[in-house]
């Protein structure tokens, strides 16, 4: 048998450890072939590929970002595309495929196996962590790491000058980075796109804490959204899947608070930095495990199935089910570390 594999979609914590993982595993126990298709949904439907074997996986567990490269790119909305990914699967001997990736990248994977017969089978990846049907999907664990060290090092310097720091971090339609790290960091302020927030509300959180003699952070997702506004928005553009580019949020509520409240306020976007550089060790675990069972699922011919983490144990689901709907933070979660606010 010869297994394709690609990685689809923002790069990610994580995703070399995945491709390690099918490879060795589907090498040494089940004598497979691979194929490694360049940047994302591209490399199928174009035919662009790259040798995949175990010396080219050698090294690769602790690298961040993908050797495979990654792209937004939509097969569905390319003309001929269904029809030129068969080919060129055909045409190289691909018997199946290993996708990698978050909703856009797996909702593809579930069209081409359900409507189009081709034998994928699918792995969770995406630092928001809002896939369902997983409890958790690899990269996040760094992207939180990563967003919790920044806070850390931002408090030190905000009671230095006693201003507000107010600390974007990403989550389009999900929070999970911003609950996690600003806990972690000792945020005063937590926002997330499943609650509208209040500016007055925020503003009044600061001054509490000025009372207290100590300076601010406030975190906020980069999709989170006030009560009585829009979405702050890159642009107008869109991507191949139909999402507006976010970050802003962050800089128009330093503006408002200090309008509003008189005291110093400024921003940080940490932005492409919590998808960069070296997994953490539970990322690289999780992956890796992931990777095993994919391969097993290939094996079993349990094709337009993902992997999926529950409690400690791998399952597998329908990728339909994963990308169904998003997974977000439930309201009594967010309740829950309110005490801290202010």
């Amino acid at each position: 048998m010869r297994v394709g594999v690609l990685t689809g979609g923002g790069d990610c914590p994580g995703l070399n450890a995945v491709i390690r993982a099918v490879v060795r595993k589907g090498v040494q126990e089940y004598g497979y072939e691979f194929t490694g298709f360049r940047d994302g949904w591209r490399g199928p439907l174009d035919g662009v590929t790259v040798p995949l074997d175990i010396p080219a996986v050698r090294g690769i567990l602790p690298r961040g970002g993908t050797v495979l490269g990654s792209s937004r790119t939509n097969p569905l909305n390319q003309q001929d595309g269904i029809r030129r990914i068969k080919d060129n699967l055909a045409a190289l001997g691909v018997d199946a495929l290993v996708t990698i990736g978050g909703e856009d990248t797996l909702g593809v994977a579930t069209r081409l196996a359900d409507e189009y017969g081709i034998p994928c089978v699918g792995v969770p990846k995406t630092i928001d962590n809002d896939l369902s049907a997983t409890d958790y999907t690899f990269g996040f664990d760094t992207a939180v790491g990563i967003a919790t060290e920044a806070i850390d090092r931002l408090h030190t310097t905000a009671e230095s000058h006693m201003r507000v720091l107010v600390v974007e971090v990403m989550g389009r339609h999900s929070g999970w980075i911003a609950l996690h790290s600003g806990l972690a960091g000792g945020a005063n302020v937590i926002l997330i796109p499943e609650h509208p927030f209040d500016v007055d509300q925020v503003c009044a959180w600061v001054t509490s804490r000025f009372r207290a003699s100590y300076a601010p952070i406030v975190v906020v997702a980069e999709g989170a959204v006030p009560r009585d506004g829009d979405m702050v928005l890159k642009d107008q553009s869109l991507d191949a899947f139909g999402h507006v580019r976010l970050s802003g949020v962050g800089e128009w509520l330093a503006k408002q608070i200090e309008k509003r409240t008189g005291k110093e306020a400024r921003t940080t976007v940490l932005g492409h930095v919590q998808r960069g550089g070296t997994p953490s060790a539970y990322d690289r675990w999780l992956a890796t495990r992931f990777g095993l069972h994919a391969i097993d699922c290939v094996r079993d011919g349990d094709f337009g199935t993902m992997v999926a983490l529950q409690g400690t144990d791998i399952a597998r689901v329908p990728i339909a089910h994963a990308t169904a709907q998003l997974k977000t933070v439930p309201p009594t979660l967010y309740e829950e570390v309110g005490v801290f606010f202010g």
